[in-house]
C-alpha cells in the first residue's frame, strides 16, 4: 500500500512539474511574440528613419554646420522633459540588477528623436543604444499591463534588450546572447535563455516582414588554420583589445570633462557639436561621421588609409562624450574593421579576414560580450571564420580588463583572480576611485 502511495505521489509531482515547464514555455512564447512584434516594428521604423536622415545629410552637407543647434535642442529635450530616462542603456542594466519602477515608455521616442537628430546634423554615433532603449522600454510596459510578477520583470528586460539588438542588426542569435551576457560580466543568466532567444527571433522576423534590410558583409578568403596564423590572430586580438580600451576610456574622459567644465547640460552637446562640425569642415569629408557603413564595407576588400580607425575613435568619443544620443556599436564596427584593414599592412592574414575579426573583436572588448560577438561574426560572415574570430574576441575581452562602454555592468566573475575583489562591483565604481581599488588589490 505504501508503495502505491509513493508511486501516486511521484506521478502527481512529475505531472505538475512537467505542466509548470509547459506553462513557462507557453507564457514566454506569447510574451516573446508580443515583444518581438512591437520591438521589431520599432526597429524597422528606426532603420528607415535613420536611412532617410543619412541620405538627407549627405545630399545637403551644409546642415552639418547646424550640429551645435541640433545638440542644443536634444540637450534641452532631455534636460527639461527626459531626466528620468537620460541614463539610457545604463538605466536598463540597473533595473535588471535591482528592479525598481517601470521604465517610462517615453524613453523610446526620446532616444529615437535624439539619435535621428544626431545623424541628421552630422554627429558620429551608432544605433544599438537606440535599439536597446526602445526594446527595453517597450518590453517593460507589459510588466504592469499584464500584471506580471516582479521576478518576471528581469526576464522582460532581458527579452527587450535581445529583441532590440537582434532586430536592428539582423543577428537574432547574437541578439539573444547579448541580452543574456551584457549586464553581468563573466556570467550568463540561463533562466532568461528562452525569452531572450524567442524575443530576438520574433523581432528579427518582424523587421524583415516590414521589408527592412540589413547590410551584407563578405570575407572573400579564409586561410587554413596553422600555428603561425593562430599566432598572428593573437597579435591582432591584442591590437583590437587596446583599441577597445582607448575608445571606452576616451569617451568616458571626454564625458567627465564636459560635465566638470560645463554646468548647464544642454550646452554640452551644443559645444561638442560645434567641435565636431568644425573638424568635419576642416578635413573636408563626412567619412568619419554617421554610421560609416560604406567605409566598413570597403574595409573588407580595399586598402584604406591606416589612420581611419583613429579618426573614427576621436569623432565618436567626442560626439558621445558630449551627450549626443546614439550607440557605440556601429562606430566600434568601423573602428575594428578599419584597424584590421590597417593591420593587414603588417600581419600576413587576408585583409577581409582581419577586417571581420576587428569588426567584432573591438566590440567584444568594449562591451565585454565575447560570446555574442562570436555569434554575430558567424551570422554575418559565415562559420568558416569562427576560430579566428574566437581568438580575436577572447583576447580583446581579456585585455580590456574591467573597463567598458556600459558603466552599470556588474562584474559577476572577474577576468583574472588578481582582480577577484572587483566582483560584485559596477564598472562606474571602479572608474570613480581607481586608487582605492588598486590599494585593495594589494
Amino acid at each position: 500500500m505504501s508503495l502505491i502511495r509513493f508511486r501516486i505521489r511521484r506521478f502527481v509531482a512529475a505531472y505538475f512539474w512537467q505542466n509548470a515547464i509547459f506553462f513557462f514555455l507557453a507564457k514566454w512564447l506569447l510574451l516573446s511574440a508580443l515583444i518581438g512584434f512591437f520591438v521589431g516594428s520599432a526597429s524597422a521604423c528606426f532603420l528607415v528613419s535613420l536611412d532617410w536622415a543619412t541620405r538627407f545629410r549627405e545630399e545637403h552637407r551644409w546642415i552639418i554646420g547646424l550640429l551645435p543647434l541640433g545638440g542644443l535642442l536634444v540637450g534641452c529635450m532631455y534636460h527639461y522633459w527626459g531626466k528620468d530616462v537620460e541614463a539610457g542603456n545604463n538605466l536598463l542594466l540597473e533595473n535588471i540588477h535591482r528592479p525598481s519602477k517601470a521604465i517610462p515608455l517615453k524613453m523610446a521616442p526620446f532616444v529615437l528623436i535624439g539619435t535621428i537628430a544626431t545623424h541628421f546634423f552630422g554627429g558620429s554615433a551608432g544605433r544599438e543604444g537606440t535599439a536597446l532603449q526602445m526594446g527595453g522600454s517597450i518590453a517593460d510596459q507589459f510588466t504592469d499591463l499584464l500584471g506580471l510578477r516582479p521576478r518576471d520583470r528581469k526576464l522582460i528586460l532581458i527579452a527587450g534588450l535581445a529583441a532590440g539588438f537582434g532586430s536592428v542588426f539582423g543577428t537574432p542569435l547574437a541578439g539573444a546572447v547579448f541580452g543574456l551576457e551584457v549586464f553581468l560580466i563573466g556570467r550568463l543568466q540561463y533562466n532568461g535563455l528562452f525569452p531572450a532567444f524567442a524575443s530576438s527571433v520574433f523581432a528579427d522576423l518582424t523587421t524583415r516582414a516590414w521589408h527592412v534590410g540589413h547590410t551584407h558583409y563578405h570575407i572573400p578568403f579564409i586561410p587554413e588554420l596553422s600555428i603561425m596564423n593562430v599566432l598572428w590572430a593573437i597579435v591582432a586580438g591584442i591590437a583590437f583589445g587596446v583599441a577597445s580600451v582607448v575608445f571606452s576610456s576616451l569617451t568616458h574622459s571626454i564625458s567627465y570633462a564636459f560635465k566638470k567644465r560645463i554646468a548647464y547640460p544642454p550646452f554640452r552637446p551644443m559645444i561638442g557639436g560645434g567641435m565636431v562640425a568644425a573638424a568635419v569642415l576642416a578635413i573636408g569629408t563626412t567619412k568619419y561621421i554617421g554610421l560609416g557603413v560604406p567605409t566598413i564595407v570597403e574595409a573588407f576588400s580595399l586598402q584604406l588609409p591606416p589612420y581611419d580607425f583613429a579618426l573614427k575613435i576621436l569623432f565618436t568619443s567626442l560626439t558621445l562624450g558630449a551627450a549626443f544620443k546614439g550607440g557605440e556599436v556601429t562606430p566600434l564596427f568601423f573602428i575594428g574593421a578599419t584597424l584590421g584593414n590597417a593591420l593587414s599592412l603588417f600581419i600576413p592574414l587576408p585583409i577581409g579576414l582581419l577586417a571581420g575579426m576587428g569588426f567584432v573583436a573591438v566590440f567584444a572588448g568594449a562591451a565585454n560580450t565575447p560570446l555574442a560577438c562570436t555569434l554575430m561574426a558567424v551570422e554575418l560572415f559565415g562559420a568558416e571564420c569562427g576560430v579566428y574570430v574566437v581568438i580575436a574576441c577572447i583576447i580583446a575581452y581579456y585585455l580590456s580588463g574591467h573597463r567598458g562602454i556600459y558603466g552599470s555592468q556588474i562584474i559577476g566573475t572577474s577576468k583574472h583572480m588578481v582582480y577577484g575583489q572587483d566582483e560584485g562591483k559596477k564598472l562606474t565604481d571602479l572608474r570613480a576611485n581607481p586608487k582605492k581599488i588598486i590599494h585593495e588589490r594589494h
